[in-house]
């Protein structure tokens, strides 16, 4: 039985690849967590990467409640994404792109139905 004395280089150990679709699921994890408020209506966040190397590259696409500050909320889902993707896959988050599917109208301050406005 043979044991191993010396240390091996970084390089020579090889390397952990994470997958495109689990940095988008933690992305779309990250982007659900972010919004404030989200309607019972409302489909989950769904997220895009382009990896190269250590840098991740996202496009989430949500639905937001109405009304709402949009462009405080896109900033902390821009916030959140960039830092879990760091903490859970290493990986820097230079662009997130926020895109809003759709706006849900929250329910309070509407007519009921039948009303006009």
């Amino acid at each position: 039985m043979t044991g191993v004395t010396g240390r091996v280089d970084a390089a020579a150990r090889g390397q952990t690849r994470i997958a495109d679709r689990v940095v988008a699921k933690i992305a779309a994890q990250a982007a659900k967590e972010a919004v404030e408020e989200r309607p019972e209506d409302a489909d989950a966040p769904r997220a895009t990467v382009t990896v190269h190397r250590d840098t991740a590259r996202v496009r989430v696409s949500l639905d937001l409640a109405y009304p709402c500050d949009i462009g405080r909320q896109c900033g902390a889902v821009r916030r959140r994404v960039a830092e879990r993707v760091k903490a859970l896959a290493g990986m820097e988050v230079p662009e997130v792109a926020v895109q809003v599917e759709r706006l849900h109208r929250s329910g309070a301050g509407t007519a009921p139905e039948g009303s006009i406005r």
